[in-house]
């Protein structure tokens, strides 16, 4: 069995970060993940730049990592309690015209991460820059591809990228996993041409024998400004191939506490179909 985790954390732009941080170091600790999935994730571009860490594997966007970059700090409080995590960070844009903001991915087995370019434009000053995070690894005993990823809008540059992400991913061999903030709503546009992909992939929500939880954001939040409804834009898009266990909505205030203005996404995944 795998387990994972997505969250678009909102880092530093919460109220009560350091809080919310330890909150989510604890839930990681008892619940174990293999792989834990991270969006906006930033630092202060003016803060002190530190050595990276021996389990973090730098890519060639990132900048150097600062003493307060948001998945450098979970992994080191995790490290201190006997949790060790391989990371990665894949830099997006300038957020908030102070942070480096990009997206994370932690395993607990060795990964061989890289990154890829998915918008037209590649600058860190246009918002409209996006890449994703790519990690093969092994979990118990096999091999699998995941992504860690944060999207545009449905025409406002998602089309695009999905093209790019689709065109990419068709080579490969191991089964996907690719989780994140998509930006889309479940059955709405965006969301169809991911399920209607020739990478032949699920919405685990679908798919999973056990599902609890129907939506991610709630009504006008930073992205979504005038937005009315509750709707699930993170989601995880795994092949047919794998067997969805359950698929679960946390961080959502009912039996764990809220940690962002997105809620998070647990899946668990079975082996016994590959």
């Amino acid at each position: 069995m795998m387990k994972l985790l997505t969250l678009n954390t909102h880092s530093w732009m919460e109220e009560f970060p350091e809080e919310k941080l330890e909150q989510l170091v604890e839930h990681i600790l008892r619940e174990d993940y293999d792989v834990v999935c991270l969006q906006e994730i930033n630092q202060l571009m003016t803060t002190s730049h530190i050595t990276a860490p021996a389990d973090y594997q730098a890519l060639p966007s990132a900048p150097v990592l600062h003493e307060d970059h948001y998945a450098y700090l979970l992994t080191e409080k995790l490290a201190q309690k006997g949790k060790r995590y391989y990371w990665s960070w894949s830099y997006n844009h300038i957020g908030y015209d102070r942070y480096h903001e990009g997206v994370a991915l932690l395993s607990k087995t060795p990964i061989d991460a890289q990154e890829l370019l998915v918008s037209e434009v590649d600058d860190e000053t246009d918002y409209h820059t996006r890449r994703i995070l790519l990690a093969t690894t092994e979990v118990k005993g096999r091999a699998v591809t995941l992504a860690s990823l944060h999207l545009s809008w449905f025409g406002k540059g998602f089309e695009d990228e999905w093209a790019i992400i689709e065109k990419h991913l068709l080579s490969y061999q191991n089964p996907l996993v690719l989780m994140g903030d998509f930006n889309n709503p479940t059955d709405q546009e965006g969301y169809q041409m991911i399920v209607n992909s020739p990478l032949n992939l699920v919405d685990s929500h679908q798919a999973a024998g056990q599902v609890s939880g129907e939506y991610t954001i709630l009504a006008d939040i930073d992205g979504w400004e005038d937005n009315q409804q509750a709707l699930k834009v993170d989601h995880a898009f795994v092949s047919k191939a794998l067997n969805v266990v359950s698929s679960k909505v946390i961080f959502d205030g009912k039996v764990t506490p809220i940690l962002s203005d997105h809620f998070g996404l647990e899946i668990e995944i079975a082996f016994d179909k590959v």
